[in-house]
């Protein structure tokens, strides 16, 4: 299998979500699928703090079966929960006993929002305990994960000498989240970009709406949705690693199968017609027509308007429950909170948008199906946990 950065493979086993029986893990058949994933040349194995038991599962079976050397393991620490260095290393040698491990190969900070927030761990001398832990050999490589707007992800990755990223980014993510420009701005800078949540958690291959489907049913080679989407990433330079949750033996396999079939380059001009088509088919359910152009940006009032859009359009694109949590992640878990309740109704947004979108009326709509007091609740204590 294809490595390009780092001696990281193309394909990543991202372990959210291990195939599960009864109440917990399937642990024999987790055994078998990593077992057969190892022998065929993936070596990225991604898991997390507060992933319920899964660093502990991913940990067991590493040691048992004699892994250790052959594989690299990403793990993440909550930035939310470091309230001093004494404590992140507590958190942090929890992990290794989990991991039944020595060192991490990369270790990222879980949901890094914005410098605001970097800038916060500096002040609690999180700069001496990463050289600490680099120089003892405990953590190989330090990055994070990010969820929000191109500008803030390219603000935190020029804010430190990373070693990686990890973002959100697919063919229906091209112009938000971290996006292309954000994409293209860590391979010039030469990071490593590991991509989570690459077929929107498996919305862009099970969701899809009917034209979608007859869409990539119609196209040339035959290919499944996921295909298509796993290659349009891979298709990209600066993409080092996809991260799948692969729980079955089938998925597996079948990743495997196109991550040993793919190279930078290889899609043509009606390949990119195909996804035009298929963005189109999914965007005819959105309500607001943004295109993420960030002409309306900045915002003197500080609102993410692509991003209060964008997620706004997830509720019914995707799923309510999508909607929100994209909405919390990208405008509410951050230092300075971007949602559209902001909106002081100055108009000058308006004047610069392309489109002609009622840009003040349209983040009233945000603001009535996106903030209810489920979300107030979460947004107070939010201001208290994310400040700077």
């Amino acid at each position: 299998m294809e490595r390009r950065k780092a001696d990281l493979s193309i394909l990543g086993f991202g372990c959210m979500r291990f195939p599960k029986k009864g109440n917990g893990v399937d642990m024999e058949e987790t055994e078998r699928e990593l077992a057969y994933a190892i022998e065929h040349g993936i070596n990225y194995f991604d898991t997390a703090y507060i992933y319920k038991g899964n660093e502990k599962v991913l940990g067991s079976l590493v040691a048992k079966n004699h892994w250790r050397e052959q594989i690299k393991i990403a793990t993440k620490i909550p930035h939310y929960m470091i309230k001093s260095m004494e404590g992140l290393d507590k958190l942090f040698q929890e992990q290794l006993n989990r991991l039944q491990t020595d060192y991490v190969d990369n270790y990222l900070m879980h949901m890094l929002p914005d410098v605001y927030i970097w800038s916060k761990l500096i002040r609690m001398g999180i700069l001496d305990w990463i050289q600490e832990k680099k120089s003892s050999g405990q953590i190989r490589n330090i990055g994070f994960s990010y969820h929000g707007n191109t500008q803030h992800f390219v603000e935190l990755l020029d804010a430190y000498d990373w070693d990686f990223c990890q973002v959100q980014y697919n063919y229906m993510d091209e112009f938000s989240q971290a996006g292309r420009a954000g994409v293209e701005h860590a391979e010039e800078k030469g990071i490593p970009v590991i991509i989570m949540e690459p077929l929107r958690g498996g919305r862009l291959v099970n969701d899809l709406p009917v034209k979608a489907v007859e869409a990539f049913q119609k196209a040339e080679p035959k290919r499944s949705p996921a295909e298509w989407g796993l290659r349009w990433l891979w298709n990209q330079s600066g993409v080092s690693v996809i991260l799948s949750g692969m729980n079955s033996m089938d998925m597996v396999k079948e990743n495997i199968r196109i991550a040993q079939n793919v190279r930078v380059g290889e899609l043509t001009e009606e390949d990119g017609k195909l996804y035009d088509r298929v963005k189109h088919a999914i965007n005819e359910k959105i309500k607001v027509p943004c295109t993420g152009c960030g002409y309306c940006q900045p915002c003197p009032a500080g609102v993410d308007i692509p991003g209060a859009f964008r997620c706004y359009n997830a509720r019914y694109t995707d799923s309510f429950f999508t909607g929100m949590r994209e909405y919390m992640m990208c405008t509410t878990f951050r230092a300075e909170q971007t949602n559209a309740s902001l909106c002081k109704k100055c108009g000058k947004c308006e004047h610069h948008c392309p489109q002609n979108i009622h840009i003040r009326q349209e983040l009233d709509q945000v603001v009535k199906h996106m903030e209810n007091p489920i979300y107030k609740v979460i947004a107070f204590f939010a201001r208290g946990m994310f400040k700077k």
